[in-house]
Formats: C-alpha cells, structure tokens, sequence
C-alpha cells in the first residue's frame, strides 16, 4: 500500500511543472501542454483523496475536470490553429490580436 503522501508529493510536483512551464514558455502550444499538466496533477490529488477517504466524491471531479479538460482542448486548439493561419507565429510576444 503506498501512502497517500507520494501521492500529494507526486501531484505537487506535476502541478509546479505546469506552473513553471505556463509561466516560463513564450509558445502557445508549451503554455497549452503545461496548463493540461496542471489539471493532471489536480486530478491526481482528487483521486488520492477519493482513494483514501473510500468515496467516489474526488472520482466524480475527476470525470468532470476530464470533460472540461477536453473541451478545453478541442477549442483551444482550433483557436491555436486560428492564430498561426492569420500570425504565421505561435509566440506570445508576437501575437498581437489587435493589430492587423
């Protein structure tokens, strides 16, 4: 049985990950992979939880983040593909959505 504290550990780290990426990375597709990093180690914690306390609560979250997430990434990605079609660039600092 492996404690419910590597699991949090685990899931902090994932969600540093996603932090330091979404805060460090200038290319949308990086910013786009570091935020979905951030839901899994969200998910992660919600499950341990789950696990743990011998509910279904953190699995029924977990389903619901998962369906947000996928949305998210089907939109957000066609608005990605929107952006380089009309800027030819995925960089931050070169979008600039109010200039033609």
């Amino acid at each position: 049985m492996i404690p419910l504290n590597y699991y949090l550990l685990l899931s902090a780290f994932l969600f540093a990950c996603g932090v330091i990426g979404f805060l460090s990375k200038r290319n949308i597709i990086t910013i786009f992979m570091s935020i979905e990093l951030m839901l899994n180690g969200i998910n992660l914690s919600f499950v341990a939880f789950a696990t743990h306390l011998r509910t279904l609560d953190g699995h029924i979250f977990v389903f619901f983040v998962m369906v947000v997430a996928a949305a998210e990434a089907a939109v957000g990605l066609a608005i990605i593909i929107a952006v380089y079609r009309t800027r030819e660039t995925l960089n931050v600092d070169r979008v600039n959505l109010l200039k033609l």
